[in-house]
């Protein structure tokens, strides 16, 4: 029996019990060190296994499917499906038209992305200065982003309308007549007047992304900056900048995706032209399928974008872990 205060004898038993409810560093049973260490490497992985699951279930079977389809030629109205191997990427890449998709797609994304990038920047500054009534106006700047896209597309075509929109009106009435268009009848107009809408609608998500960024910035790391005899500018670059670039550039990353496969304002409002002036590769893939019934060389398609993506998305990546903006 042991005494008051006395401690009881230690049990191996009762420490095995104590020490196994630490997941962090199981416990390895004699004469099994190698099982126990093996286990030790694989268990954390089975908490990821039910997200895997989704994943793979959601996004890998599809990807599989159409990658197997992409080698056949497929016609809805011929349930026989012939393996053709890889003459649908042979006639997408030979194909002229998809060219001119592939230079639209470029313009499509980096102008839209840059721009975004640029105003989301300036309205995030802006946002996160003190001034009366910021709350409203911080939901406010979401409207764009929260409109569905054929309300937005049908809104502006109102706007830009050659003949009674708004924006034409005030140049008339502004004496400048001269510069009114038809802006999405033209080919030189009707792309950069899509890429208008997208951006207004893009700007912010990159300003809300930002904005938080700068909200982690301690304030006593600013002061110091300014009672060091440094400028705003100075500040921004050398203080500000570098603590919100991994949200810069992961937010950059994203758009990049989700701007290359958009298609809903072409699709709405200039359906691929004039002529090709507006046809980008999604929008290339979807008539393809829907309009020529080849679903072969429309997954053919779509397969070459996502690989085009997925090397971008490699390379970003790799960039943003050598220099250090993400843990290997």
């Amino acid at each position: 029996m042991c005494g008051d205060g006395a401690q009881p004898p230690p049990s191996s038993k009762f420490n095995l019990g104590v020490n196994s409810l630490n997941t962090a560093n199981p416990i390895i049973p004699k004469g099994r060190s190698g099982k126990g260490k093996l286990y030790k490497y694989w268990y954390p992985y089975f908490y990821l296994l039910p997200a895997a699951v989704v994943v793979i279930t959601i996004i890998g079977y599809p990807v599989v499917r159409a990658v197997v389809t992409s080698l056949f030629h497929d016609n809805p109205l011929n349930p026989k499906m012939t393996f053709v191997g890889f003459s649908n990427y042979v006639s997408v890449l030979e194909d002229h038209v998809f060219h001119v998709a592939v230079l639209n797609s470029l313009i499509w994304i980096f102008g839209i992305v840059l721009f975004q990038f640029g105003l989301g920047m300036i309205g995030a500054l802006l946002l996160n200065e003190k001034f009366r009534g910021r709350g409203v106006v911080r939901g406010l700047v979401l409207i764009p982003w929260a409109t569905p896209s054929v309300l937005a597309a049908m809104m502006w075509i109102w706007i830009l309308d050659a003949n009674h929109g708004v924006v034409n009106d005030l140049l008339t009435r502004m004496g400048l007549s001269f510069l009114s268009q038809p802006w999405f009848s033209q080919p030189h107009t009707a792309l950069p007047a899509l890429m208008l809408i997208d951006i207004w609608q893009g700007v912010p998500f990159f300003a809300v992304m930002i904005l938080a960024a700068l909200q982690t910035i301690p304030e006593d790391l600013v002061e110091a900056s300014f009672l060091d005899g440094a400028t705003a500018w100075n500040t921004f670059w050398q203080v500000k900048f570098p603590i919100i670039l991994p949200t810069v550039l992961i937010t950059t990353l994203l758009r990049i995706v989700w701007t290359a496969s958009y298609m809903d304002l072409i699709l709405v409002i200039t359906q691929g032209g004039p002529g090709y002036a507006t046809l980008t590769v999604p929008a290339y893939a979807y008539y393809m399928a829907y309009s020529d019934l080849n679903f072969g060389g429309a997954t053919a398609t779509a397969v070459l974008q996502g690989l085009a993506l997925l090397g971008v998305v490699l390379v970003y990546l790799k960039i943003l872990t050598k220099q250090g903006i993400l843990e290997k």
